[in-house]
């Protein structure tokens, strides 16, 4: 059952309201204080709040008078409640059925909900308490190839883990899914003259490869957004994975999709060759490829790396004022696609042995 409660005006109401979708649309900050008073009357937990960087909605460290730490999460007054509740269906799904994945796990409410509604002069917002999972944000720590082959693997034992996973994502498309990189070639011109060429080449290849894409067989529910932000790692043995986080980017799409978003994270640095082989090698050891897959993994990841790239230039023009948040994975988009430019189901076959023949 959804409760609803009003909600103070936040202090600050020069913000644009809220409108379209969740990806573009503005709204009001909450006051920390706010924050923590919300926590307490919903989930009759007192504490302290402090604010985190997030794109789409806002996001809280709660600290608990006792010293628990949370995840407070309040979302964007445009973000579709389905949405939310197919994220929280997929944390459920993983507590009961891959409990040895390390996510965050849903707090009750004191009523037994999994969120709870609020209502607020630009919308109903929707608030999330979640288990705070301890550890370092991975792109905080210096990369490896044994961290990438810990963080393939655990990619793979998530995608074993939400492979029975029966929730449906809300109607319409996601920017960030693979699946429509084509849809991007109506923003492709917001990309500076230097790169356009080279992105709007990665479209074209995307095209060529679309009948075979479509006719992929392994479809299921995707993280989809398995990157260094999303992803803890135990501070005192860093290619270990303590955590997974964000679900916020959920599709169901073509299995092979979720490696290849994760793998562009993964070829920035001068030794991509070895950290790339070595994530693949983990991913394979915990579920391998069929042929078709591997065949197209390469345009697939050229494909990421220049949805990066457009979007983010896209998006950094329309909101100035979080560009430093948007960019931040541009330069390393950039460095990736340069690196794999030709990289063909052979060659990759050449960083991973245990590939299969494509």
């Amino acid at each position: 059952m959804t409760q609803e409660t009003p909600f103070p005006a936040p202090a600050n109401g020069d913000d644009a309201p809220a409108g379209g979708d969740a990806m573009s649309a503005a709204f009001s900050k909450t006051e920390l204080s706010d924050a923590a008073a919300l926590t307490g009357d919903i989930y009759g937990v007192a504490g302290t709040a402090g604010r985190l960087s997030s794109e789409r909605d806002e996001t809280f460290l709660f600290t608990a008078a006792d010293g628990t730490r949370y995840t407070l999460k309040i979302a964007n007054p445009a973000e579709d409640p389905a949405a939310l509740a197919f994220q929280d269906g997929a944390l459920l799904h993983l507590a009961r059925h891959a409990p040895a994945v390390p996510v965050p796990r849903l707090v009750p409410t004191r009523s037994g909900g999994t969120s709870h509604r609020i209502a607020t002069h630009e919308g109903p917002r929707i608030v999330r308490l979640l288990t705070f999972l301890p550890g370092e944000l991975q792109y905080r720590t210096p990369p490896s190839t044994n961290q990438s082959r810990h963080i393939g693997r655990a990619l793979g034992a998530l995608g074993l883990g939400l492979s029975g996973y029966a929730g449906r994502p809300p109607a319409g498309k996601l920017m960030w899914d693979i699946s429509h990189t084509l849809d991007l070639a109506a923003v492709v011109d917001s990309v500076a003259p230097e790169r356009q060429a080279r992105v709007e080449a990665v479209l074209e290849e995307f095209l060529r490869m679309l009948p075979a894409f479509s006719a992929l067989e392994r479809r299921q529910i995707i993280h989809n957004d398995f990157n260094p932000h999303n992803i803890l790692v135990d501070p005192a043995a860093p290619e270990r994975v303590a955590g997974i986080i964000d679900f916020g980017d959920m599709v169901e799409a073509p299995l092979v999709n979720d490696l290849a978003v994760a793998i562009s994270y993964h070829l920035f640095t001068p030794d991509w060759a070895e950290r790339a082989g070595a994530f693949l090698e983990g991913y394979l050891s915990a579920r391998p490829l069929q042929p078709a897959e591997a065949a197209l993994l390469p345009t697939l990841i050229r494909a990421r790396l220049a949805m990066s790239i457009i979007i983010a230039e896209w998006r950094s023009a329309r909101f100035p004022e979080n560009r430093s948040y948007i960019m931040r994975n541009h330069a390393a988009a950039w460095a990736g696609l340069h690196n794999i430019s030709d990289l063909t189901p052979a060659g990759l076959k050449r960083l991973a042995p245990h590939l299969v023949e494509a």
